[in-house]
């Protein structure tokens, strides 16, 4: 039995585009003889579609686009697609998986373990299914199951392929990306075909959406649990399989060793998907010449090519030769557009009319701000004229602390380091530096500064990078008490002074752009913390 695993990126939405796309690869499996084909889950509407299944015509459209789909696959002799899609039945709807063949919908599964943690919210729009997973066509026995389904080894769909003697288990799913988290996949889905006593074949959605992150990585599994092949990460694949008394792959990709390599592949389809989708006819960012956005210049380079690119300098009284300097050899050494937009008269201008000469604290911060608010309204300017995607430069540390400033720096439609700690964004400017090279060295030795007045560091404000960082995976990742990350060893005045900053901060961040999510508990679904409370931690 030959099998192709249509690794796909569908749109969000885009139900007659998904088809469409469906359709042709379907076309490439029968081509290749494959008997099964299998899409990922929903991929007629894309995932996450959230409330636009509150919609009804979203819903109609889904099905009118899976109809039109299930009559055009009358050419393909004979092969079984297996199709995601949204199903209904009155009021309710499910997260559902279409068996095709012959130009008709021979059977549908609907998924029975719904998720409801983290960035899932599916018991908010379906409701779970009932029934067996095993359907019978021709003789061929497959196990049917949807993403979650296979994550709860006693679960029902689970305990139903358990001993029923399927040719085939197949998983349809969208699986967002997470550091470590494909061999958490592996390890789950070769116990589930061990205990099925079959070959199984996971199929993963890739793409953007919004803050997620899809990264592909279909696998297929003996019936072993050994893994046969993998598609390609971070791109779309046609993986083909043959199975009879063994699995044997047909192209496929090897897994990817690098962690940070794996992150790279991740932040750089989140911009492309994000921008591309959206419909944006290139990006510009700030250039400061520190590394937050050189990182960030060359993720956006990658991800949309030298042309689609423009950098800026915008240079203050307190901007140093070094700043500007690298921001433009920067510019240089990628071949990106680059602009240098001084603000000092604007500066000047707007102390000049606020009366903001005299000393003080909040003068002194207020003055601060003033200049990250006139670059944030230049570059949202330039933004608006050429219809740039504005990208903003942040990393996760600055977000978790709120050292950023509304409507200054935190300006932007995208946020591509939004989930990136400052260590990690070192180690992985260090590791594609590596690999081409372009970035200045100095990006890499100076401290880090947001010059905004004389002599500034960032660590005058924030405890150093490898202390906060780990503080704030403790707290805001791994929801420890201030008191456990005490007794780890970490000073209660340090901890206690990182805790205020990032509740204070609720605030700031609900302002933020989105940004791709890499971690386990990013800012935005992950962590929905209320603004306004009085728990004191």
């Amino acid at each position: 039995m030959r099998i192709a695993l249509a690794q796909i990126n569908c749109l969000v939405g885009d139900c007659r585009g998904n088809a469409a796309k469906i359709l042709a690869v379907l076309g490439k499996a029968a081509r290749k003889r494959a008997r099964v084909a299998i899409t990922p889950e929903l991929a007629i509407t894309g995932y996450p579609p959230e409330d636009l299944l509150h919609r009804r015509d979203f819903v109609d459209a889904n099905l009118a686009a899976l109809r039109r789909l299930a009559g055009t696959t009358r050419e393909f002799k004979g092969m079984v697609a297996i199709v995601g899609f949204v199903d209904r039945d009155g009021d309710a709807l499910y997260n559902a998986a279409a068996l095709i063949r012959g130009g008709r919908i021979l059977a549908v599964y609907r998924k029975q373990l719904l998720p409801n943690y983290g960035v899932f919210d599916e018991r908010r729009y379906f409701a779970p299914g009932t029934g067996s997973p095993v359907f019978e066509v021709d003789g061929l026995r497959l196990g049917v199951t949807i993403c979650e389904d296979l994550w709860h080894p006693d679960g029902p769909p689970s305990r139903g392929l358990a001993g029923a003697g399927v040719d085939l288990v197949v998983n349809l799913s969208a699986s967002p990306y997470e550091t470590g988290k494909i061999g958490v996949r592996e390890n789950l889905f070769a116990e589930n075909a061990r205990r099925a006593g079959a070959p199984l074949a996971y199929v993963n959605l890739v793409g953007g959406q919004d803050e997620l992150v899809f990264d592909g990585r279909s696998m297929v599994f003996d019936a072993r649990g050994r893994i046969a092949g993998r598609a390609k990460a971070f791109d779309e694949d046609l993986l083909i399989a043959d199975i009879g008394t063994g699995v044997r792959v047909r192209g496929g990709s090897k897994r990817i060793a690098d962690p940070m390599e794996e992150i790279h592949g991740a932040l750089v389809l989140g911009v492309r998907d994000y921008a591309r989708k959206n419909g944006f006819a290139g990006a510009v960012l700030g250039l400061s010449g520190g590394i937050d956005s050189t990182l960030t210049a060359v993720i956006a380079t990658d991800a949309l090519g030298i042309k689609a690119v423009t950098g800026v300098s915008l240079p203050s009284r307190f901007t140093s030769d070094a700043s500007r300097d690298d921001a433009r050899a920067l510019a240089c050494r990628l071949g990106i557009g680059f602009l240098e937009l001084p603000i000092e008269r604007m500066f000047a201008t707007y102390l000049e009319v606020l009366g903001m000469h005299a000393d003080g604290e909040a003068a002194d911060l207020a003055r601060q701000n003033l200049q990250a608010r006139i670059r944030g309204a230049l570059l949202m300017a330039l933004s608006n004229r050429y219809g740039w995607l504005l990208l903003a430069t942040g990393n996760k540390s600055e977000m978790s602390a709120g050292y950023a400033t509304l409507y200054g720096d935190l300006a932007g439609g995208f946020a591509p380091l939004k989930d990136v700690p400052k260590t990690m964004v070192y180690r992985l400017a260090r590791w594609r530096n590596r690999r081409a090279g372009p970035m200045p060295a100095r990006s890499f030795t100076r401290a880090p500064t947001a010059e905004l007045k004389p002599g500034q560091k960032d660590s005058d404000n924030l405890p150093p990078y490898p202390v906060l960082d780990p503080i704030i995976k403790a707290y805001v990742e791994e929801r420890r008490s201030p008191r456990e990350i005490v007794r780890s060893g970490y000073p209660a005045g340090i901890v206690r002074k990182v805790v205020e900053m990032v509740e204070r901060s609720e605030y700031k961040r609900r302002q933020a752009p989105p940004g791709p999510k890499i971690n386990q508990t990013a800012f935005g679904k992950d962590r929905r913390n209320p603004i306004t409370h009085g728990f004191k931690p």
